[in-house]
């Protein structure tokens, strides 16, 4: 009988404590209330002066090494439509001849929407850049056993990454962004424009003070774990997109 009221109190224990653990996720998870059939259209094809978004960020919204842009595909939907609005206001500004600025501008504020809902629900199996590749092209790469000391403990000088967007970057919804998987040039130079002040579009200067105290070395680092990092462990196979 002692057995089985231990037994009956576990399960009641873990009954209320897992519970909320899957509601919480799939609800900091927001999957946006936009039209996706409408977002998918735009990015597929774009929309009058608009051209299509895969041009730049690929098919699979994986974004390009080469051509500097980001991963977009499993972001927050709140941090992307953020983002947009930002360009269409002019709060953040494309350097690559404003292309941004003007692409969100030619948006509705509910086709920007709807582009954010759609790239916010869009998985796929994306597993970061491939840094023997980028080293191979002469592009100047990190290390990321100095990376995912910087990421997951930080040090005197830096809070770590994680205390922010969580384990190996994989996002605090709704403010702070996946960095999980992005694309290590994107990684780079946004945390270079971060730290000379060019781009000054983050919550409270968050970032900017945080870049401020990165050197090139730190900046690197950082960059090759969380392009490479893993979204799980050994001992927690389960994501934040787990219950999403």
């Amino acid at each position: 009988m002692r057995r089985y009221l231990i037994l009956m109190s576990a399960m009641v224990f873990a009954a209320g404590t897992l519970a909320p653990t899957a509601a919480m996720s799939a609800g900091q998870y927001s999957k946006g209330d936009g039209n996706v059939s409408n977002g998918k259209t735009i990015y597929e094809q774009g929309k009058g002066d608009v051209p299509a978004c895969n041009s730049c960020h690929g098919v699979d919204g994986d974004g390009d090494d080469n051509m500097g842009t980001p991963r977009l595909t499993g972001q927050g939907f709140t941090f992307l439509l953020k983002q947009l609005e930002d360009f269409a206001t002019d709060k953040r500004m494309d350097e690559t001849m404003f292309v941004m600025n003007a692409n969100a501008k030619g948006m509705s504020p509910q086709d920007r929407r709807d582009v954010a809902t759609y790239l916010s629900q869009k998985r796929n199996s994306f597993a970061g850049s491939d840094l023997k590749e980028l080293t191979a092209n002469g592009i100047a790469t990190g290390k990321t056993n100095f990376g995912k000391s910087l990421v997951e403990i930080g040090s005197p000088e830096l809070s770590a990454c994680k205390s922010c967007h969580g384990y190996a970057g994989r996002g605090a919804p709704p403010i702070y962004p996946v960095i999980l998987n992005q694309r290590y040039t994107y990684l780079v130079s946004q945390l270079k424009k971060f730290r000379d002040g060019s781009r000054a579009n983050d919550v409270m200067g968050q970032m900017r003070a945080i870049a401020r105290k990165m050197s090139d070395d730190d900046i690197h680092n950082a960059a090759a774990y969380l392009t490479t990092a893993k979204s799980s462990t050994p001992g927690n196979i389960h994501t934040p997109y787990t219950f999403h």
